[in-house]
């Protein structure tokens, strides 16, 4: 069986480094906010490109704090809207509802499966503060006329950069930067399947505003501005310790890994030829995702388990006709539905060895 993402061998490869990490944590006897992620954190920070990377407990903290923060600043308040892609996972969604804030969803175009950027204006009103772009799939979502957007009509731009470790922004300068650098705040996941993943819940914020990085900060540090203060009513959401120390190890890894994903999706964008499956455009990804769409999913699914491939579905039921936003469910967003209907994520990882990938390219083409 090839199996979709087999963490174990991944991780594998860098056992004595991760191993050796985690020792000098247990050494140190300090597991909470110390110096194993203050240098992840600075390191992170440096890879970004930002001035400031402020760890938490998960990607969707992440996200909910960036928004709290600019509440706390005065910048937003409860009912101000963030435009966000209908074609996402739905944390990006839920941190905008659970600050209090209406998210306001847009079509993604067919050809990048990343939020179309010229239906944005369409739905700027009077109470738009910000635009949050997400990263789908490890894809660059931003675009220079999303820049143009944002200063005309003086949004804040968020990315969500949970998929995306790593990967570059096309620049019309010809500049490199990477995505997480792009907007005025961004949250990272570092889930355990992510391509900088680690063995538990993580997440960050990175951002070049020092202010903004000392609010979410002290709020995800309980609201507390030192001990036993508290400026804000925040939550617990801090990075641990050795999950800091283990990301350190793999995010000096992280750019051969990434090399590797792109590899292999080359590999299948140049060689799967199959008239019902619709590949991906080549473009400026890290492949966190590599997704086909086909009308007839769920037979082909089916034959690649059949066959020994397992893959996944990202994401069966958009976010519209979840049973939580029962209040979106008559709504229509046919691209954002089509996408969810005929998506299908391929294994596409850095432990993957050639013959993996050219026998599910066999498998695909013979597909009837």
């Amino acid at each position: 069986m090839i199996k979709y993402l087999p963490l174990k061998q991944i991780n594998d490869r860098y056992d004595a480094e991760l191993r050796e990490a985690v020792g000098r944590v247990m050494d140190s006897g300090w597991y909470l906010k110390g110096e194993h992620t203050q240098r992840f954190e600075k390191n992170y920070a440096t890879y970004i490109g930002t001035k400031y990377c402020v760890g938490v407990a998960n990607g969707l903290d992440a996200l909910t704090l960036i928004l709290r923060a600019y509440i706390e600043k005065g910048v937003m308040q409860p009912g101000d809207e963030v435009i966000v892609p209908a074609n996402t996972f739905i944390a990006s969604i839920l941190s905008i509802s659970e600050c209090g804030l209406t998210p306001v969803l847009v079509e993604p175009s067919i050809d990048t499966f990343q939020i179309d950027d010229s239906l944005i204006e369409e739905v700027i009103t009077e109470r738009t503060k910000a635009l949050m772009i997400v990263h789908l799939y490890g894809r660059c979502a931003y675009t220079e006329k999303i820049g143009m957007i944002c200063k005309k009509h003086h949004l804040k731009l968020i990315e969500d950069n949970a998929q995306a470790h790593g990967c570059f922004a096309p620049m019309d300068n010809g500049q490199k930067r990477r995505t997480g650098s792009l907007g005025y705040a961004a949250a990272h996941s570092f889930y355990p399947g992510k391509n900088l993943g680690a063995m538990g819940d993580a997440g960050a914020v990175t951002t070049n505003d020092k202010e903004l990085a000392q609010i979410i900060e002290e709020l995800g540090n309980y609201g507390s501005s030192k001990k036993y203060v508290f400026d804000y009513q925040g939550r617990n959401s801090r990075l641990d310790e050795i999950q800091a120390a283990m990301l350190d190890v793999k995010l000096r890894h992280l750019d051969e890994d990434n090399q590797r994903r792109q590899a292999i999706a080359d590999y299948y964008i140049n060689n799967v030829k199959h008239p019902e499956i619709l590949l991906p455009t080549p473009s400026k990804s890290v492949y966190h995702i590599f997704p086909i769409l086909c009308e007839r999913r769920d037979e082909l699914q089916q034959y690649l388990k059949e066959n020994g491939v397992e893959t996944m579905i990202h994401y069966p039921i958009p976010p519209h006709k979840q049973a939580c936003y029962k209040e979106w469910n008559d709504l229509s967003f046919p691209i954002t539905e089509r996408i969810h209907r005929q998506e299908l994520s391929l294994p596409c990882h850095p432990a993957m060895k050639q013959e993996e990938a050219d026998q599910i390219v066999s498998l695909l083409n013979r597909f009837r």
